[in-house]
């Protein structure tokens, strides 16, 4: 038997934020974030796990509308750039996407990773030099989740030069940006990811990507691909 697993209601909670995290661009409010609030986001993101218990993150907590409307300039430029990807419909489909709320949202914050931290020889990074990086993005995740529990909206700004970016906030030469984040109450949480519903993607089946063993290679647990397969809400 179990004992380590967490009520129904609390287990529920979480796969309910999982399951309801969205990307929020447009529907941002302007009511302030309370201080205790926001300071319980950045608990749960310091809480992420990370490599080698490096904790290579910081966070940049940005109110100023000045450092708000340099960096929106350069997502306008790099945004640009962007669009000369697509061509046609998808051009035109990319043009009508709100892809950013740098200045709608009353707090913009700059998750960094410090490429330094923990010292040359952290235990664990020896041979994938970038857990760093993907330490970081946990911690991200882990803010995104917490923010959603709040009825708080996030949304990644990733149109943006990295090396620019790290110029307009003064980060040392040896931090790097990993996530420029909007946070913000909002009208409302979308009941489908904004980019399903505009029809730019949707989501992949669960069952497309599962292999067994070595890549490419079919699952031959049937009752693990009946469960799959099955009709489910739990995400």
């Amino acid at each position: 038997m179990n004992h380590h697993g967490f009520p129904d209601e609390q287990r529920e909670g979480l796969y309910r934020a999982i399951r309801e995290r969205r990307d929020v661009r447009s529907q941002f409010l302007p009511d302030p974030i309370a201080p205790d609030v926001l300071v319980r986001l950045l608990r749960a993101a310091h809480h992420a796990p990370s490599v080698g218990f490096m904790q290579p993150w910081d966070f940049l907590v940005i109110d100023s509308i000045e450092i708000k409307r340099a960096v929106k300039t350069l997502y306008e430029e790099a945004n640009a750039d962007a669009a000369a990807n697509y061509t046609d419909e998808r051009a035109v489909l990319y043009r009508r996407l709100k892809l950013e709320g740098i200045v709608d949202s009353p707090i913009n914050l700059c998750i960094t990773c410090d490429r330094q931290r923990g010292g040359p020889h952290v235990l664990g990074r020896n041979t994938m030099l970038e857990t760093d990086l993907f330490s970081t993005c946990l911690a991200v995740q882990n803010l995104w989740l917490a923010a959603r529990a709040e009825g708080i909206g996030v949304g990644w700004v990733s149109i943006v030069d990295p090396t620019q970016l790290a110029q307009t906030l003064n980060l040392p030469s040896h931090v790097q940006p990993v996530a420029y984040l909007c946070l913000g109450y909002v009208s409302e949480f979308l009941p489908r990811p904004e980019l399903e519903i505009a029809g730019w993607r949707s989501r992949l089946p669960l069952e497309q990507l599962l292999h067994g063993n070595t890549w490419g290679h079919a699952l031959d647990n049937e009752a693990l691909m009946a469960a799959v397969r099955a009709p489910s809400d739990a995400i």
